[in-house]
């Protein structure tokens, strides 16, 4: 499952981080960011209508990110 699939208020660990080439710079910055296997994410709200921008929880510090992004980050979600 990826980030942008997540239901409101769930929550996973992140698997990987796509990268869409060598030196692709979102991906870099993502776990940068601390999107890094083992981390625990939660996807807090999303932007009405489903649309633009996710809030996103890494840790203790929270991130609105677009869906495109969001669909980068590989997740292990319990019980799926």
């Amino acid at each position: 499952m990826v980030l942008s699939d997540l239901e409101t208020g769930a929550h996973g660990t992140v698997d990987d981080v796509h990268d869409a080439g060598p030196d692709d710079i979102v991906a870099r910055r993502l776990r940068d960011l601390g999107f890094v296997p083992g981390e625990t994410v939660r996807l807090v709200t999303r932007a009405p209508l489903g649309g633009d921008p996710l809030l996103v929880q890494v840790g203790f510090t929270r991130f609105a990110m677009r869906r495109q992004e969001a669909a980068r980050v590989k997740l292990q979600v319990p019980g799926a």
